[in-house]
This record gives structure tokens, C-alpha cells and sequence, in this order.
């Protein structure tokens, strides 16, 4: 598959799955926000993962998700400095991530249970901006958990709630520091850039899961992106997208 076409892919998917959010927007009108902060992402790919780069998954399917842990933050005039956000998935079986979006066997948003109610809107409603709503509604589910992050030396322990984590360090490149990745295919504002590493172990008890590996992927790095940028994006894939039916004639 190539770019354009798993790019139509997840436009076409949030055109489609949108309404399903709707319901539950917290305000009409776009709210405004900004955050910087480190993106601690991992799954039971090998690493590298390849569905980043529109290829299939190395097991049967792509098993993990992203935390973000926000530094700087605010969503209108909520301040969101040090809270945290994470999303878990599963995309289909035997299809790429991009292939199967809006049909995963599951997602799971986590928000920050130390936020206060106004601070979790804020940061549900960045979570569903930032991330396409990978699978159906009777398959989305968000909850409100302790979200941490202990470093010890090179390894990073993220922990969501009772449910999950994972333990992870960056792998060392062949001319220094860790490898990088820059502009996959299926990157967006928050994943333009990362570094790449290995889990030491990952587990999950939710959401009718059980994942306990690790040997798996990891990637770690640092976002600093607002809703322009995210509206810049989606405008983008928009207008791809209607090239492409144009294209199709």
C-alpha cells in the first residue's frame, strides 16, 4: 500500500467515525490548546515497528499504544502542565495499522485521575483531536487512572493504573546515541519525530486483554504541538484525500 493511499485510509476513517464523538464533545465551538511534553509509546511489534511505514504487523496484530506525559499544556484557558493522557489498541488481525483503523478490536483512552473535571475534558478532547477513533463506538472505551513515570538510568517505567505498563530503554545506533526516525508514513504532529528502543517488559489486564512480552518496540520522544497545527494536519489528509477521488475519475 502506498502513502497516499494509507493516508486516504485514516482521513477517510475519521470523516467516517466522527459522529460517534460528537455526542460528547465538551463545547461546540473549536477550543484552542497547546502542549509540549515526552511521548512514551510501545507494542508487541519487533522493533522497529513497521506499521508506522504501512507495512503489517510482525505478530498477528499490532498490541500497544502511546502516554503522553504533558510539561507545558492548556486547552483554552485549563492549564494541563505535568498531567498525563495514554492510548491502548489493538488493530485487526493479519492488516496493517492504517489498513484497520476505525475497526480495531479495541481503544482505550486513559486520562490523568488527578486531573480536576475540567482538566479531563480538556484532555479527553485533545486525546479524540490528536488520535482517529480507531475503533467503533461499542469498542471505545476511556477511563480515569494514576498515569506515571519513574526513570532509572536509561530505563523509562511507565505505569497506567493497576491495569498496565511497560519498562524500556533506547537501543544504541551504529554511529551514537539511539536511532532515529523522522517523518514515517503514518506520522502526525506528535509522532514526526522519535527515538528508537526496546521494551524490557510490557503487561495489560484491561479491555478484555492479557499482554505480558517484551523484546517488543519502543519509541521515545518529545512533542511540542497545538490545535493549529493538529487543524493544519487534518486540512492536509483533507485535501489529499479529495485529490485522490479526483484522481480516481
Amino acid at each position: 500500500m502506498t502513502r497516499s493511499r494509507a493516508l486516504f485510509l485514516v482521513v477517510a476513517c475519521l470523516f467516517a467515525v466522527v459522529p460517534a464523538f460528537a455526542e460528547d464533545k465538551p463545547a461546540a465551538k473549536s477550543t484552542p490548546w497547546k502542549m509540549s511534553g515526552d511521548l512514551e509509546e510501545a507494542c508487541s511489534c519487533d522493533a522497529a515497528c513497521p506499521c508506522w511505514f504501512d507495512s503489517k504487523p510482525t505478530k498477528m496484530n499490532c498490541s500497544g499504544g502511546f502516554v503522553l506525559f504533558i510539561d507545558k499544556g492548556s486547552y483554552g484557558n485549563v492549564k494541563l502542565d505535568g498531567l498525563g493522557a495514554a492510548f491502548i489498541g489493538a488493530s485487526k488481525d493479519g492488516t496493517t495499522m492504517m489498513e484497520s483503523i476505525g475497526d480495531w478490536n479495541f481503544m482505550t483512552m486513559y486520562v490523568d485521575e488527578k486531573a480536576n473535571p475540567e482538566q479531563r475534558k480538556a484532555l479527553l478532547a485533545i486525546m479524540k483531536e490528536t488520535s482517529p477513533p480507531a475503533a467503533p463506538p461499542e469498542r471505545t472505551y476511556v477511563r480515569y487512572v494514576p498515569i506515571t513515570r519513574t526513570i532509572q538510568g536509561k530505563e523509562h517505567i511507565v505505569t497506567i493504573g493497576n491495569v498496565g505498563g511497560f519498562s524500556a530503554h533506547l537501543m544504541p545506533g551504529g554511529m551514537g546515541g539511539a536511532p532515529k526516525i523522522v517523518n514515517p508514513p503514518g506520522a502526525d504532529p506528535i509522532h514526526k519525530e522519535y527515538e528508537q528502543g526496546q521494551t524490557t517488559k510490557q503487561t495489560y489486564t484491561d479491555s478484555g486483554q492479557k499482554w505480558d512480552w517484551g523484546k517488543s518496540n519502543y519509541m521515545y520522544g518529545h512533542f511540542d504541538t497545538n490545535s493549529e497545527e493538529y487543524a493544519k494536519f487534518n486540512a492536509a489528509m483533507t485535501q489529499m484525500m479529495e485529490q485522490m477521488k479526483k484522481d480516481k475519475k
